[in-house]
C-alpha cells in the first residue's frame, strides 16, 4: 500500500473542485470503505500508519482551507478528518513503534563475494526497475538491507563513489556486470538445453 493511496481517491478531488453535494458524499463513501478495506487487509500495519498520517495531513489543510465554504464540503472534510484521526488512535494502539521491532542480529550464512561495486550495480538495477517495494525506496535503505543481509558495511559514501564510477565507465554498455551475468545465465540455459537434447 502507498503512503498516498488514500489521497488518491476522488473524494480529495471532488472537495477541491466544484462538485455537487450528491457526488461528494459517495466519495466520502468510497473514500471510508477504502479506510476500512486497508484496516482489515493491511499485510503491513506501517504502510496503512504512514497512509493515514498522510491524509491527515492533506485533509487538514483542505479544511482549513475551505472550511469557509457553505456548499457541504467543509462537512465532508471534517467527517473525513475525524474519521482518519479515530483509525490512527486505533492502529497507533496495536502497531509498536519501529524503534520497539527487535533486529534480527543472527548471522547471515550468505555473504557477498563479489566486488562491492557490482552490488551497488545490481542494487541500482533492483531499484530502477521498481523490484522492490514498488520502487518506494531510498536508495541507501536499500544499500544498508543489502548489505546487511549479505556480511557488508555499505556506508553511503561507498554507495555514491561506486555508481559515479559506473557513470564514467567509457564502453558502449557500462553495466558490466549486470552484462556479465545476463551472458552468464544464457550459457548455463544452454548448456542444460544440450543436456536435455543429449539424454534424449
Amino acid at each position: 500500500m502507498d503512503y498516498q493511496t488514500l489521497t488518491e481517491c476522488d473524494f480529495f478531488r471532488f472537495v477541491s473542485q466544484n462538485t455537487e453535494a450528491a457526488k461528494i458524499r459517495i466519495a466520502y463513501d468510497e473514500f471510508s470503505q477504502t479506510i476500512f478495506h486497508s484496516y482489515v487487509e493491511a499485510g503491513n500495519p506501517y504502510r496503512l500508519l504512514f497512509a493515514l498520517i498522510y491524509a491527515e495531513v492533506e485533509l487538514q489543510s483542505l479544511h482549513d482551507t475551505l472550511s469557509d465554504e457553505k456548499d457541504g464540503k467543509a462537512a465532508y472534510l471534517k467527517k473525513a478528518l475525524a474519521l482518519v484521526r479515530r483509525m490512527l488512535e486505533n492502529l497507533q494502539t496495536q502497531v509498536p513503534p519501529l524503534s520497539a521491532i527487535p533486529l534480527n542480529n543472527s548471522p547471515s550464512s550468505f555473504r557477498w563475494t563479489g566486488s562491492l561495486v557490482e552490488l551497488i550495480e545490481v542494487i541500482y538495477a533492483l531499484d530502477e526497475m521498481g523490484c522492490i517495494n514498488d520502487g518506494q525506496n531510498d536508495i541507501k535503505e536499500l544499500t544498508a538491507f543489502f548489505g546487511s543481509q549479505l556480511g557488508m558495511e555499505i556506508k553511503d559514501s561507498h554507495c555514491y563513489n561506486a555508481y559515479t564510477d559506473m557513470k564514467r565507465r567509457k564502453s558502449e554498455s557500462r553495466t558490466y556486470f549486470l552484462d556479465r551475468m545476463r551472458e552468464r545465465l544464457n550459457l548455463r540455459m544452454q548448456r542444460d538445453d544440450a543436456k536435455e537434447r543429449a539424454r534424449r
